[in-house]
């Protein structure tokens, strides 16, 4: 037995411990499990002084007192812009009845309004304005025949992709003026009236101009012939479509009505009555 075990400790001690032969690598002679190691503390960035008050906080006091004036002036401005549209387009109360002056000195013209919010009416009709002129030449006094300036505009419009302001509005805005400024017995209302006048004057004297009579308009006639929109297929509304004329009285022609002349057509004029004389 003594010789056995000698050989068993003479040959390293293979026999003895087995098992300690047969256990995994990471287990052999290790120590006890170490914790891991804590992440570093993420540093809190410090806010930059200069970079608090931005905006108008970030102005000096002058800077930022008169920004606010600038705002409340701003805001000012709009919300009686909003009012006095408000009561412009609104129906006739209380208000619109003790201001309507102030209320249209606003409106007019700068932000004029043709429409009601409440009472929507669009147009169901066609007015053209027509004149006629009486012209002195050669062979005596005549007068020519009714001329529709409105088919005239609408010709210049038809199939124009780029229709010129002036055909599209001059005329029809001129006469809505005078016909607004105007009772039924065409007398003018006020100074407006006269204005409107004036004004729808000039404008049929620039579009006479165009055109050679052979001789000199001493006087002009307008009418309008206003006929209702035929109602669709569909309905069953009875409208008449025959025009209503409304016929203004003849007007005697003034240079103020006449267009402005090139400067050198005055002078080869006053040079021809200078070899007369």
């Amino acid at each position: 037995m003594d010789s056995d075990h000698d050989r068993s400790s003479a040959g390293g001690g293979k026999d003895v411990w087995p098992q300690a032969l047969n256990r995994p690598a990471e287990a052999q002679d290790t120590p006890e499990a170490i914790p891991p190691t804590p992440p570093a503390p993420v540093p809190v960035p410090v806010p930059d002084p200069s970079a608090t008050g931005r905006g108008i906080a970030g102005l000096s006091f002058p800077y930022q007192l008169a920004a606010a004036l600038a705002l409340s002036l701003i805001g000012l401005l709009a919300c009686t812009q909003v009012a006095m549209v408000f009561l412009h387009v609104a129906p006739s109360n209380t208000l619109s009845k003790q201001h309507g002056k102030t209320i249209d000195r606003w409106i007019y013209p700068e932000f004029e309004q043709n429409w009601k919010l409440f009472a929507p009416n669009p147009l169901q009709q066609n007015v053209a304005v027509h004149v006629r002129a009486e012209v002195v030449g050669a062979d005596g006094r005549r007068t020519t025949r009714w001329m529709n300036l409105t088919y005239e505009d609408g010709e210049q419009i038809r199939g124009n992709f780029f229709p010129s302001h002036v055909d599209q509005n001059e005329l029809r805005r001129g006469w809505d003026f005078y016909v607004n400024s105007h009772d039924s017995e065409n007398r003018p209302s006020g100074l407006r009236g006269d204005l409107s006048e004036r004004y729808v004057r000039r404008i049929t004297m620039l579009r006479l101009s165009e055109r050679d009579y052979g001789g000199t308009i001493e006087r002009i006639q307008l009418r309008s012939a206003t006929s209702s929109i035929a109602p669709p297929p569909w309905s069953n509304e009875k409208i008449s479509t025959r025009p209503v004329y409304r016929v203004l009285p003849w007007w005697t022609v003034t240079p103020e009505d006449l267009p402005e002349r090139d400067a050198d057509q005055d002078r080869d004029e006053a040079r021809g009555v200078e070899e007369n004389q």
